[in-house]
């Protein structure tokens, strides 16, 4: 077996190949690609990488990605302030953003309830939107959990912790697949999964 080539650019590789739906091969390449790039360029990209960890941290009330203290959809008093989208990650706000379908405000739980790989509601932003409803004035919660089996599971139990009088709790339309992600559906579905929303 060789010895390294270069111990610094096998630092890289690995580093790269850590990065979700990176294999090895396709960061080997980008660690080249980066050697073959000049001083300005690479200074460029390690300080897009240090300023998104050091500037980027969740906003207080939706837990979406923000450099202030309140994200710019919760600032906006434009859209509506009635209604609240739950989703599972921050990825799910890009996709919905993206159909131009939904103009109320979100909230990312941080995963779905998945008793078998140890998460239970206390790991997700469940109480912070039991209290984030109870101080305000919200008339609908929009369930857009991916329709997996533990996400089918988590909006039960959501739409029984929430669902009371004055709030109607609905779930995004069928056409989205079962065991599919948000993020990786056509704008034009999702937003008519938004369109055609259904009562919980």
């Amino acid at each position: 077996m060789l010895d390294s080539l270069s111990p610094a650019l096998d630092i890289l590789t690995d580093r790269l190949h850590r990065l979700p739906g990176i294999g090895r091969k396709t960061a080997q390449r980008l660690a080249l690609f980066v050697l073959r790039q000049d001083e300005e360029h690479v200074n460029a990209l390690a300080d897009a990488l240090l300023r998104v960890k050091r500037d980027i941290h969740f906003c207080r009330q939706c837990f979406n990605i923000t450099e202030q203290d309140i994200c710019r959809i919760c600032r906006d008093t434009r859209r509506d302030q009635k209604t609240i989208c739950v989703v599972e990650d921050i990825v799910d706000i890009f996709a919905i953003e993206k159909s131009n379908e939904y103009r109320g405000l979100y909230h990312v739980l941080g995963g779905v309830i998945s008793p078998l790989s140890g998460v239970s509601p206390a790991d997700l932003k469940i109480s912070e939107l039991i209290n984030r409803i109870g101080n305000s004035d919200v008339e609908e919660i929009l369930l857009a959990i991916n329709p997996s089996t533990e996400g089918e599971a988590t909006m039960i139990y959501l739409s029984k912790l929430i669902k009371s009088p004055g709030i109607r709790v609905t779930r995004i339309a069928s056409g989205i697949p079962i065991g599919s992600h948000l993020e990786y559906i056509d704008d034009a579905t999702i937003g008519r999964a938004i369109q055609s929303r259904r009562e919980l």
